[in-house]
């Protein structure tokens, strides 16, 4: 029997898609070659982004920043990252998310590459320092703002919509990798050759996937052959988008409270990736670095799959979709909060040490309930909608960030800041319980 080639392969997928969809589609063949090249995207992506976390101990001890710096420098990147959400995912949308992560990409790892000369030189503005780190640390946040939304795009318009949760929530878990990567590899370098060396090394891996995105990946999805009856809108070039129904989504609850909730999840998460490094560092300082900065991390990915199984489960028991999202996100905030109860509390370290893996770990349920649900919600619009609902989620990313550092300058407290978390946590899972629905709005 002659095995078909590649190009025959597409022709089949192509002709049996139904008249109706006007989505392209992927093969086999480029589906694996898309996640492998997707996830170590996100890897890359949050390993640059928890350098200046895993670094800022060492860097403010050198320049003598104060808590309240700190938490200006961590918490600047988060302003940068609110500005780009919805612009990444519209021009995804129209013109192919693969351009524009691969743009972005270029930019945070040169600046990530850079970074030890820009602190260096910052340091010749004197009072002017600070801001100086905090606008290139905005732009930073500017180039990886885009990066989800154009994956969620990618995603929704080359995957049937059975397969769209499954395969784009399995892609987040390349955040832990990502951060997996800096807290070994980072924490090693950092002991024996110094933080510069870290920004150096993890930079450099970061230009040398976007390599990988554009000579490999992208030269590879040329000749893909598309629905024969209506051009996708990734490759089509005749007329304007369709626009983005914002009013009919804003008229609805359930919008709302899938903005909301993943705006209350991610202001836990960020606090912690921004804070995790320094509360270890202040409360237990004789703990070895990768040991804190690698065994949280470690529990995001099984979490993220065990969410993907447990979903797949209720909808093959027939339970709805929207009671199957209420019920795993509901699993991801309550157990956040009894762990955060707990390390208000705690002065062991083993102690605090399991329940920030609790608590990094289920953000895998929130992956695989209010991450997705954008694509529930707007099928069509995807990356513009998950862009809009990133950007309302870093906002608090960035107040939190910052407001951690200042309650921390102002009363050396750590469970004031768990315990803002937990009532934000709180927040988000009675709107989301209440207003939550995978009904399709547009």
């Amino acid at each position: 029997m002659v095995k078909p080639t590649p190009m025959e392969e597409k022709l089949k997928y192509s002709l049996l898609r139904d008249l109706t969809d006007s989505q392209s589609i992927w093969t086999r063949s480029e589906k694996r070659t898309w996640f492998l090249t997707l996830l170590a995207g996100t890897c890359m992506l949050y390993s640059t982004r928890t350098t200046m976390p895993l670094l800022v101990p060492a860097v403010a001890s050198e320049r003598k920043w104060s808590k309240t710096d700190s938490g200006t420098v961590l918490s600047s990147f988060f302003w940068g990252y609110t500005l780009t959400q919805v612009l990444g995912g519209y021009l995804s949308d129209k013109f192919g998310g693969q351009k524009v992560i691969l743009l972005a990409a270029i930019g945070w790892s040169m600046l990530t590459f850079w970074m030890p000369n820009i602190i260096t030189s910052s340091s010749y503005l004197s009072s002017y320092s600070i801001p100086f780190i905090v606008a290139i640390r905005i732009f930073n946040g500017a180039c990886q703002g885009v990066h989800f939304p154009s994956m969620i795009s990618i995603t929704s318009q080359n995957l049937c919509a059975t397969e769209r949760t499954s395969f784009f929530s399995i892609l987040t878990s390349g955040s832990a990798m990502g951060t997996l990567l800096t807290g070994i590899l980072g924490s090693f370098i950092l002991d024996y050759f110094g933080w510069p060396t870290v920004f150096r090394v993890i930079g450099f891996l970061g230009l040398s996937w976007t390599l990988l995105l554009r000579y490999y990946t992208m030269s590879s999805d040329r000749s893909r052959i598309i629905n024969i009856s209506q051009p996708s809108r990734i490759c089509s070039k005749l007329g304007p988008s369709e626009a983005v129904p914002w009013l009919r989504l804003f008229g609805r609850a359930s919008f709302w409270a899938c903005v909301l909730a993943h705006a209350c999840e991610m202001n836990c998460f960020f606090v912690l990736l921004s804070w995790l490094p320094t509360y270890f560092h202040e409360n237990f300082p004789l703990a070895k670095g990768w040991v804190v900065n690698m065994i949280p991390w470690l529990a995001l990915p099984p979490v993220t799959f065990f969410g993907k199984s447990l979903t797949e489960r209720l909808i093959a028991k027939q339970w709805s979709l929207t009671r199957i999202r209420k019920l795993v996100q509901s699993i991801c905030f309550l157990g956040q909060n009894v762990a955060l109860f707990i390390m208000c509390h705690t002065q062991e370290f083993n102690t605090a040490l399991t329940c920030m893996s609790i608590i990094i770990g289920l953000s895998g349920f929130h992956n695989n309930a209010v991450t997705v649900n954008p694509q529930d919600l707007a099928p069509n619009h995807s990356g513009s909608v998950f862009g809009l609902m990133n950007t309302v989620g870093a906002i608090p990313g960035f107040l939190g960030v910052y407001l951690a550092g200042h309650i921390l300058e102002l009363t050396q407290s750590w469970s004031a800041v768990f315990s803002t978390a937990a009532a934000i946590n709180t927040f988000g899972w009675f709107v989301f319980t209440i207003f939550g629905s995978t009904e399709a709005i547009v």
